[in-house]
């Protein structure tokens, strides 16, 4: 089955790296609340197998059926900087890739893969050094073999949604996060402005101005006592704060 390129997500892969190599996905998270857009994060336990890991490019789907070729197949159409989002159901009783699939996908110039399921092979994964992020370690392979549908290459369930080629990945050591193509370049623009914000107060704490202090604090709870339904996001806002979005 040929990958769909029309329904491909238009954002560059060297832009989006390019954009998001000082920020997080903490920060993508943050700004799609302040500009409520949708996002879909990993499950919680989904993780880095070497730490430090980063990626950010766009998705290139495969359900796991039991067998590798699903894999080399979603590499035949991938294009440079795409990431391989695998869909094995979030089962914990195989490892459905280990050194070789990730060696495949680095020399098929993939930027990384992200799995709903775990690996195996650990000890040659850190070693490789690919960006991959999984549940964790399986030391068994598969064992079966289902019947593979039709839409094997066209999206990727994660947890309690599907990926698509339309989507991008951003992927750190506190997860990944899922987000429509068209929405990327507003997150990343609003998320590099969270991230000056949050410096700067960073470095204004450091410098022995309180949280508190910078943000006005002690007149949100003023108003919050005369205004019960008066929010700190509320006050945020007002402000310009960047702490909670």
């Amino acid at each position: 089955m040929q990958r769909d390129l029309a329904q491909d997500c238009p954002v560059k892969n060297e832009l989006l790296l390019e954009r998001f190599a000082e920020l997080s996905t903490p920060l993508v998270a943050d700004a799609a609340l302040r500009l409520k857009i949708p996002v879909r994060l990993a499950p919680s336990g989904i993780a880095p197998v070497t730490p430090g890991a980063r990626v950010a490019g766009r998705a290139l789907p495969a359900r796991h059926y039991g067998s590798v070729d699903v894999f080399l197949e979603a590499m035949q159409t991938a294009q440079p900087g795409d990431v391989l989002v695998i869909d094995n159901g979030g089962r914990a009783d195989e490892g459905c890739i280990g050194d070789l699939t990730a060696l495949e996908a680095r020399a098929s110039g993939l930027a990384g893969i992200a799995v709903w399921g775990t690996h195996r092979d650990t000890p040659e994964l850190r070693q490789i050094g690919f960006p991959i992020w999984s549940y964790g370690s399986c030391l068994s392979g598969p064992q079966r073999l289902d019947l593979r549908e039709e839409s094997a290459l066209r999206s990727a369930r994660f947890g309690e949604f599907e990926v698509a080629a339309s989507d991008v990945v951003f992927g750190d050591d506190d997860g990944c996060i899922f987000v429509a193509g068209a929405s990327a370049e507003d997150l990343l623009t609003t998320a590099r402005a969270i991230w000056q914000k949050e410096r700067q107060q960073a470095g204004a704490i450091k410098a022995g101005k309180t949280l508190r202090s910078q943000l006005r604090f002690a007149e949100y709870l003023e108003r919050r006592t005369a205004d019960p339904n008066y929010t700190f996001r509320q006050h945020l806002r007002k402000m310009d704060g960047a702490i909670e979005e």
